[in-house]
């Protein structure tokens, strides 16, 4: 039998956008506290740091917040504006033996070369060893992983849709040999929530979103899908994936999206055009009662 939360509260405490005439920052990034809750059981977890800390510390100070809540963090990849302060963050929560949730490659060497040569994955602040010695301990692995009953990660998503990369041009060395770098370490969150269905958090949507949305489905059979929330990382796509990406989604039939950082304002045009209200933007301080 599948596990159900009884509910699930999203709130997002960085992203590139803030409200209108509001006291919270913006920074290329995006961090979600999500909490899922069943009877008498919680599970607080942060998925992804933004790259600032210092934002992000204000973020969570604003919004009446504070890292001693978090339970658990999650990674959902390796790039800088999703991981630049895991150390930190374990740091101010107070707490040892903090399970840190990512993909077995989290570490490996990551860059580009356009518009010129820079690393762009994990930084050294945040090693394997200043992690731990921060408080946390690493759970990595390219599997499924239950943070409890209901609330999974999907570790390594299969990229099966013809139309789906990336989003951008990644590179790693292996073996002394520069090779293409497909992001493979792209993970989500899923909450399957009762009376309601899934709710998918993704950082960028590196693998796809539809191959994310469609995996998800694939790990609680029969569950519908009830909303989307992250980055879609559609802001460099062309006007065919865009579309091919928006009509997927559209036969998925989500009652609900909301996306942005990478996503872009002509994919968010699209999916407003094709959803209507059941669409809206990302910003900091949103938050979602599900």
């Amino acid at each position: 039998m599948l596990k159900s939360l009884d509910s699930l509260n999203i709130t997002v405490i960085a992203e590139d956008t803030v409200p209108y005439e509001s006291p919270l920052w913006g920074q290329h990034g995006i961090s979600f506290l999500v909490e899922g809750i069943s009877g008498e059981s919680s599970q607080c977890v942060m998925v992804d740091v933004a790259q600032n800390f210092t934002a992000l510390e204000h973020n969570m100070t604003v919004l009446g917040l504070d890292f001693s809540m978090l339970d658990t963090l999650m990674i959902t990849h390796c790039h800088y504006d999703h991981s630049k302060g895991i150390s930190l963050v374990l740091e101010a929560t107070g707490k040892e033996d903090v399970p840190v949730v990512a993909h077995s490659d989290l570490f490996r060497l990551h860059f580009v070369t356009d518009p010129f040569l820079m690393h762009v994955g994990i930084m050294g602040s945040d090693s394997r060893q200043r992690i731990e010695d921060a408080g946390g301990t690493l759970f990595l692995t390219s599997e499924p992983l239950d943070l409890m009953p209901g609330l999974r990660s999907t570790g390594e998503v299969p990229r099966i849709t013809a139309f789906e990369d990336p989003g951008i041009a990644l590179k790693t060395i292996d073996d002394g040999k520069i090779r293409n770098d497909l992001v493979m370490d792209d993970i989500s969150l899923v909450a399957n929530v009762r009376d309601k269905g899934l709710v998918i958090i993704t950082g960028c949507s590196h693998a796809g979103i539809v191959n994310i949305a469609r995996y998800a489905m694939e790990l609680f059979p029969g569950v519908p899908l009830e909303g989307i929330i992250g980055g879609l990382h559609l802001v460099e796509a062309s006007d065919e994936k865009i579309g091919k990406t928006v009509k997927a989604l559209v036969d998925l039939n989500p009652k609900w999206i909301s996306a942005g950082h990478c996503t872009g304002f002509r994919a968010q045009v699209k999916l407003l055009e094709a959803f209507g209200d059941r669409f809206e933007p990302l910003s900091s301080g949103k938050t979602f009662r599900i």
